[in-house]
């Protein structure tokens, strides 16, 4: 069983990896 915060801390890791992805594709777009 996956506790709230355990599933809450995964979310929050998965969503700061996200943000960084974004933001790297989105400077390689400017740079172009």
């Amino acid at each position: 069983m996956i506790t709230f915060y355990e599933a809450l801390s995964l979310m929050m890791m998965f969503g700061s990896l996200i943000v960084t992805v974004i933001t790297v594709v989105i400077s390689l777009t400017k740079k172009k």
